[in-house]
């Protein structure tokens, strides 16, 4: 190898070694990232549903806030003290955003089976 290819070589590890220093340890337990106030996320999230029903989510503020919002109008979650409920939207929604590609286009209702709840199809109104 010539001297001009070890020293690319090098700066190629160096750069590389650099950028992976950038990106935050990953929480084996939860799958969060390190950063920021993931462990109030932690403590506040998982004590009622797995961590993979949060990373498998996406939204923005104002989704994530919406949800926690139907969570404590329909799954008695409690209320949070606005700086804390702020660090948990925020955290959310930087490591959890919108991504177009994770979610699929809705089923068209014409290729939809028979909902057999729908009330015309309940026998006591047959």
């Amino acid at each position: 190898m010539t001297t001009r290819t070890l020293t690319f070589l090098a700066v190629a590890m160096i750069t590389a070694r650099g950028v992976a220093a950038q990106e935050p340890e990953i929480d084996a337990f939860t799958g969060f990232r390190k950063t920021g106030d993931w462990e109030l996320v932690r403590a506040n999230c998982i004590a009622c549903h797995s961590a993979k029903l949060i990373t498998q989510q996406r939204g923005t503020a104002a989704q994530w806030l919406a949800m926690i919002r139907w969570m404590q109008a329909k799954q008695n979650l409690w209320q949070f003290a606005p700086e804390v409920e702020q660090k948990i939207v925020m955290y959310l929604a930087q490591n959890f955003p919108p991504q177009a590609d994770r979610r699929r286009a809705a089923i068209p209702p014409d290729l939809m089976p028979p909902n057999p709840y729908a009330p015309e199809s309940h026998p006591a109104n047959q």
